[in-house]
C-alpha cells in the first residue's frame, strides 16, 4: 500500500511533500495509518487531537496514545478538551462544529497550508447511502471531496479493508472508539448493516462504487458545463438584472430540471413554481431570500433584492432556544398532546437544521395540518382573514425551503408525528 499511496501523492497531491501540515489523529486505525504512511515518506506533520470526554477514562487515554505518537514521530503535539453534553441530541453534529473550528484556529494561528484528514473509501460510501437515503441531487452523490480548501483527505482512494491489512503488516497498534459499534447512529446503521450485505452481493462493490462515483463526478460536472453554456447565452445583462427569452428557455430540453439548475443558485427551488411562472400573465413573479424573478412580456427578468427587508435567525439543533426575533422553546418529549395555537408536535427525523425563523414572501407555500394539498401563505391568510398588520408581523419557521409552522396559526402536515415517530419535538411560542 506505501507505493500506492506514494504514487497517489505524486499524481494528486505533489505540494504535500514541500508543506506545512497538520494531520486530525483520533488514534484510531484510519489516523494511524495515515500518519504511519506519511512518515516512511518523509513527510513532515504535525498532530491535532479532539478529547471530547464522552467515554471519561477511555478518551484520556486516546489522548495519551496520540501525544506518544507524536513523540515518537519528534512531531508537535496539539490537543483540546471540550465540554460536550452527552444526552445532547446532536451530539455528532455538535461535535463535527466543533472539531472544524478547533482545526481552522489550529491552521490560521500556526501558518499550516493544509489540515489532513483519515476519510476512506469506505467512508465516501457510507456518506454516499446516507445522502441517497435522505434523499438529495447529483451533487449529493458526487461523494466527499478529496480537497475542500485546506482541507485534504489523501486516503480516499483506499478501503478499509486495505488500511487494516497495512497496519496488521506494519504491526501498528491503535485505539478502538467503543461507540462506534453503536447503531443509534444513521452511519453506524449504515456501516454495519447495510454495507456488509452489499459486500456480500458483490465482492467488488466498492470498487464498482468507485468507478460509479467517478462517473457521476464527471457527469456533475458536464452538467454544470452545459448549464454555463446555456446561461451564457440566454441570461442577457441588461442594467444589473439578466433578461431570459422564455420561448427560447422552453425550447431546452428536459425543461423543468433545466428550470430548476439555471435558478437554484438565484434561490428558485421550486421546479413547478418556474414551470408556472413561464406561462402565467405579465408582472407574476416569484421571490427567493436574494432576488425577484418577473414575467415580462416575452421575458423573465432576474433582478437581485438590494437590501434585505426580511429579517432572518438560524436554530441550531443544538439549541433549546431562541429569544429574538420571537421566543420559541424546542424540546425533546416522549409523546405529544393536542396542541394549541401556540404550540406544535413535530418528528424531530424529518426536520433539516438549522432551522430557519423567517418573514413569510409571496410564493410561499405549506401543506396545512388538517387539510389535503398545499397551499399558498398567501392564499391560507385570505381564507383566514388575517389582516394586512398581522401578515407584516407574521413569522415562519422552516427546514430548509419547507414551512414547518406558520407560528402561531397552522403546522405543516409533513412534519406531524406519526405511529412511526421515535423522536418527538415539542416547538413552543412564548408570546
Amino acid at each position: 500500500m506505501l507505493q500506492e499511496f506514494n504514487d497517489h501523492i505524486s499524481a494528486r497531491f505533489p505540494d504535500l511533500r514541500e508543506t506545512k501540515l497538520l494531520v486530525a489523529c483520533s488514534g484510531g486505525l484510519d489516523s494511524m495509518v495515515l500518519s504511519k504512511l506519511l512518515h516512511a515518506l518523509n513527510i513532515s506533520f504535525d498532530l491535532a487531537h479532539c478529547n471530547f470526554g464522552l467515554r471519561g477514562v477511555e478518551s484520556d487515554k486516546d489522548q495519551e496514545f496520540v501525544e506518544a505518537l507524536a513523540k515518537e514521530y519528534e512531531s508537535q503535539f496539539f490537543h483540546h478538551q471540550f465540554e460536550m453534553d452527552p444526552k445532547s441530541g446532536s451530539i455528532q453534529l455538535e461535535a463535527r462544529n466543533l472539531r472544524y473550528n478547533w482545526f481552522d484556529k489550529l491552521l490560521n494561528e500556526h501558518d499550516y497550508d493544509y489540515l489532513l484528514t483519515a476519510h476512506h473509501m469506505d467512508d465516501g460510501l457510507e456518506t454516499f447511502l446516507i445522502n441517497l437515503a435522505r434523499g438529495t441531487g447529483i451533487e449529493g452523490l458526487t461523494g466527499i471531496p478529496e480537497r475542500n480548501g485546506q482541507i485534504v483527505r489523501p486516503l480516499l482512494p483506499f478501503s478499509r479493508e486495505q488500511l487494516l491489512n497495512y497496519a496488521k503488516k506494519e504491526n501498528l497498534t491503535w485505539r478502538e472508539d467503543s461507540s462506534n459499534s453503536e447503531t443509534k447512529y444513521l452511519r453506524n446503521k449504515i456501516r454495519h448493516k447495510v454495507v456488509p450485505t452489499l459486500k456480500d452481493l458483490n465482492p467488488i462493490f466498492l470498487k464498482s462504487f468507485q468507478v460509479t462515483q467517478h462517473r457521476l463526478r464527471e457527469s456533475h460536472e458536464w452538467i454544470e458545463n452545459q448549464i454555463k453554456g446555456y446561461q451564457l447565452k440566454l441570461f442577457i445583462k441588461d442594467d444589473n438584472n439578466f433578461k431570459i427569452n422564455i420561448k427560447q428557455l422552453k425550447n431546452i430540453v428536459p425543461l423543468e430540471t433545466t428550470l430548476y439548475l439555471f435558478f437554484k443558485p438565484y434561490g428558485f427551488t421550486n421546479a413547478v413554481d418556474l414551470l408556472a411562472l413561464l406561462e402565467a400573465e405579465s408582472g407574476k413573479q416569484l421571490m427567493s431570500r436574494t432576488h425577484r424573478l418577473l414575467k415580462n412580456r416575452e421575458h423573465l427578468l432576474l433582478a437581485a433584492i438590494d437590501a434585505p427587508t426580511l429579517d432572518t435567525v438560524e436554530i441550531r439543533e443544538d439549541q433549546s432556544s431562541i429569544e429574538k426575533p420571537l421566543r420559541l422553546e424546542l424540546r425533546r418529549v416522549e409523546k405529544w398532546e393536542s396542541p394549541s395555537k401556540n404550540e406544535i408536535y413535530v418528528d424531530k427525523e424529518t426536520l433539516n437544521y438549522p432551522l430557519l425563523i423567517r418573514k413569510w414572501e409571496n410564493g410561499d407555500y405549506f401543506y396545512p395540518f388538517g387539510m389535503e394539498g398545499r397551499k399558498k401563505v398567501a392564499k391560507f391568510f385570505k381564507d383566514e382573514k388575517v389582516d394586512i398588520l398581522s401578515k407584516e408581523k407574521q413569522w415562519l419557521l422552516c427546514s430548509g425551503n419547507d414551512i414547518v409552522w406558520v407560528v402561531g396559526r397552522r403546522a405543516d402536515n409533513r412534519f406531524k408525528v406519526t405511529k412511526a415517530t421515535d423522536h418527538i419535538v415539542k416547538i413552543t411560542w412564548l408570546e
